[in-house]
């Protein structure tokens, strides 16, 4: 399929800002919160959710088979950080994961560099960064702007973060699905995940959401959003593959005359990132724009286009540049900017950023640019000009952790509470760890105390959060 009508079927079948529905008698939207709409091409379907479908009513039992303090929800680097955090705070901890690793992006996804500044943000962080050090998996440390990609072996991270959480006596449950919650009146009790053993409940005090969709928010019923507010395209994805040097006699294209749409010249060739990996070794990073992540059939188009032009950005590197490149492997998942966000107590906006806003209640900070790639095409274009993508050291505030319908849900990592753009510059790995680490340690006070997230006195939070070495200061 040629490359203009596949991004016109994916158009059409791409979802927009979907909202679910809030919970019955919750306050009125606080300053900062987000409005979000039902915007749909004439000729998509309707979501899953939709009335108009079928529907069935599907009963069964299953064992209550974990209980715990905290539950976190998907194991990236917000998640990682949050079971990391609430562990230390003496809270029980079950991290559940879909993949055989931790890491989220970071390592299944195979991007390999620390975005933003890596000094600084707390004591989790740092002991990740240490793991590395200390296996030399990662490049010395320069302040941010002068290193704004900090480089690191994605493969290690994995081991890193794995006995990371195993010192901290974290429960890991991977291979596992999130699949729905119980919730009455806002309040989550257990939510249903399922490996191997099959459905089975984890019963929580507190939860956290570090699924990177708003997966545990949106199966709650709480107001969710995606999109830019007109069409409701996400920022977009990208696929990381790599390939290995070999001796100019082995050097070979691998795409078959006949398949595919082999690139041919350089100008054809989508937006495309050539970074380090080692010795002989090289990684890549390929655009795939107008997709829907949390969407099943969109992102199942989105991994079939991904590594259809994976091969036909690499056969013009073989075929044309000559490169004595091989296909070494490709990340088993395509790496997601944006996808559906939680509406928090607060939203925090773009224009927050760009003023260096400082909050009572910061938790985490940013300094990351506004990364905000187009997301109608599939070159090195941005939403902003270069001259408008900086911004000033800004702060993240707990309330936009804090999930707006919920009454014992946070929110951390990249589905946290803010506008397309503000995600932009937040969504990077360091500023999630920072989120997480702030979730983590609410949620573990919110269960020592047999209270919820709102309830707690945020200085306290913040003092936590300073003492564990994160700097918050613009």
């Amino acid at each position: 399929m040629k490359r203009r009508r596949f991004l016109q079927v994916a158009a059409a079948g791409t979802a927009a800002c979907v909202a679910g529905p809030a919970s019955k008698g919750r306050a009125a939207a606080p300053a900062g919160a987000l409005e979000t709409h039902e915007s749909q091409p004439d000729d998509a379907k309707p979501p899953a959710e939709s009335e108009s479908l079928p529907q069935i009513t599907y009963r069964r039992t299953v064992p209550v088979r974990y209980e715990a303090d905290v539950a976190v929800i998907g194991g990236g680097i917000a998640g990682v950080s949050a079971a990391c955090a609430a562990a230390r705070s003496g809270a029980k901890v079950v991290l559940v994961e879909r993949f055989a690793v931790t890491g989220g992006n970071s390592t299944t996804g195979g991007v390999a560099a620390f975005c933003g500044e890596t000094a600084g943000q707390g004591e989790v962080f740092d002991a990740i960064i240490a793991g590395l050090e200390a296996w030399g998996a990662i490049v010395p440390y320069k302040p941010y702007p002068q290193q704004s990609a900090r480089v690191f072996d994605h493969e290690i991270l994995a081991v890193v973060l794995q006995e990371l959480l195993l010192k901290r006596n974290v429960k890991l449950l991977l291979h596992t699905r999130f699949v729905d919650v119980a919730v009455s009146d806002g309040r989550i009790t257990e939510c249903i995940v399922c490996g191997h053993s099959g459905p089975e409940a984890l019963r929580a005090r507190q939860f956290i959401d570090a699924t990177g969709e708003a997966d545990v928010a949106r199966a709650a019923g709480f107001e969710t959003a995606k999109g830019r507010p007109e069409d409701g395209l996400q920022l977009p994805m990208s696929l990381m593959f790599f390939v290995r040097h070999v001796a100019e006699k082995d050097a070979r294209p691998q795409l078959p005359e006949g398949w595919l749409d082999p690139v041919r010249r350089r100008e054809d060739l989508p937006m495309t990132s050539i970074w380090p990996n080692g010795p002989r070794a090289n990684a890549l990073k390929v655009k795939i724009p107008m997709f829907d992540s949390s969407d099943t059939e969109s992102l199942t188009a989105a991994e079939i286009r991904a590594r259809r032009r994976m091969m036909e950005v690499l056969d013009y590197y073989q075929r044309v540049e000559k490169k004595p490149w091989l296909l070494d492997h490709c990340s088993p998942q395509i790496g997601i900017r944006e996808g559906r966000r939680v509406v928090g107590d607060y939203v925090l906006r773009v224009d927050h950023l760009r003023a260096g806003r400082e909050f009572d209640d910061a938790v985490a900070r940013g300094v990351f640019y506004l990364d905000g790639h187009k997301p109608d095409d599939e070159k090195r274009t941005y939403i902003l000009s270069k001259d408008e993508m900086h911004v000033p050291p800004y702060q993240i505030p707990l309330r936009s952790l804090i999930v707006r319908d919920g009454v014992n849900l946070l929110a951390a990592g990249r589905c946290f509470s803010a506008d397309q753009l503000a995600l932009s510059s937040a969504r990077v790995t360091t500023s999630c760890s920072m989120m997480g680490q702030a979730a983590g340690i609410a949620a573990a006070l919110g269960a020592q105390r047999g209270c919820d997230p709102r309830e707690l006195d945020p200085a306290e939070v913040r003092r936590i959060v300073e003492r564990r070495g994160a700097k918050l200061g613009v």
